[in-house]
């Protein structure tokens, strides 16, 4: 009697099985033959959070414990730089945007710097007490131009290098607090909330965040843009969705699971070749070349020990050719030599 129990369980197990996996789009995943990475190792283990470059060879990273460093090589090599600041104060730099010589620098708790010279010299703004949320991304914009969003969903610009900022979002409760937020060069945003439990869009013609259900019961892990301007979203069970009709943000593929491994993906990124690139936890790197149908995983990420968390490329005017980034946890990035 107690084997008749145990293979109907199994039965059943078998069949919910099938059934789950009827409702997604598995792919298997193999190593592929070559990588166009390179592995860089820094002596300190610190996270590494954004990078941008001024030109083709001038670049700056920056990340966890006041982290700063400028390389002119291309990437290639990096060297440790200071910022003027109380050495009892420690900032986590997030975000770092130039254009041209002009750039800007934001970090956690309440950190905005300013240069003009091409990051010689850096000039430290003052947010007032009244700024909701942290600072969380910043966009170069034009000379003497910039725009701020913050973890609480509101967006501000400066035309006067920061002497004073201007709020754009009326009411930035749609957003929820964030734990992701991305923008176009167009000026559009989207985000998650710190939840996880729905996402939001702003037009940029609209002072208002609009809230949107998640594709799944799954918890939203990111979101963000492909080239063409539709959304991608990553969830909890490593699950990755693309939004199928720009006109309808609750319209979602269905989920794709190229891997079982009990790591979620952080970020993913479109390179120049139109290949999409998935990161995230225990060295996991996966790339798809057919549009995310089939997906093969990275020889060089996955012997890392190290997390994925943001994967960039740099394709602006000021560049010759695209740069690719893919920034890491402990001391880790990977550069892109493709």
């Amino acid at each position: 009697m107690t084997y008749f129990f145990s293979r109907i369980k199994n039965f059943l197990l078998i069949g919910f099985l099938c059934f789950f996996l009827s409702s997604c789009s598995t792919t298997g995943v193999k190593t592929a033959d070559n990588s166009p990475w390179d592995t860089i190792q820094f002596e300190k283990q610190f996270n590494t959070l954004d990078i941008d470059f001024i030109d083709d060879n001038h670049g700056f990273l920056v990340g966890s414990n006041r982290l700063i460093m400028e390389t002119t090589d291309g990437g290639k090599t990096w060297e440790e730089r200071s910022l003027e600041l109380a050495s009892e104060e420690n900032f986590r730099l997030l975000d770092i945007d130039f254009k041209g010589e002009e750039g800007w620098l934001l970090g956690q708790p309440s950190l905005v710097m300013h240069t003009y010279d091409g990051g010689k010299n850096w000039t430290r703004l003052s947010l007032g007490n009244k700024l909701p949320g942290q600072p969380f991304l910043i966009t170069t914009i034009d000379r003497d131009k910039a725009e701020l969003a913050t973890t609480a969903g509101a967006i501000y610009s400066t035309s006067n290098s920061g002497e004073s900022w201007e709020a754009k979002v009326v009411d930035a409760s749609g957003s929820g607090g964030v734990r992701d937020l991305r923008r176009t060069s167009e000026g559009d945003y989207v985000s998650v909330s710190s939840l996880g439990n729905f996402f939001s869009t702003l037009d940029r013609n609209s002072d208002t965040w609009i809230a949107h259900q998640r594709a799944s019961s799954k918890r939203v892990q990111s979101i963000g843009f492909n080239p063409s301007g539709s959304l991608w979203m990553l969830s909890r069970g490593a699950e990755i969705r693309f939004n199928d009709n720009t006109e309808d943000l609750e319209s979602w593929s269905k989920p794709i699971i190229p891997i079982l491994n009990g790591y979620n993906y952080l970020d993913m990124g479109w390179d120049p070749n139109g290949d999409i690139w998935a990161g995230g936890g225990n060295g996991t790197l996966i790339v798809s070349n057919d549009n995310g149908q089939t997906w093969n995983s990275d020889p060089v990420a996955s012997s890392l020990p190290t997390n994925y968390i943001k994967i960039v490329f740099i394709n602006k005017d000021d560049l010759n050719e695209a740069k690719g980034f893919i920034l890491g946890e402990r001391g880790y990035i990977l550069r892109w030599n493709g």
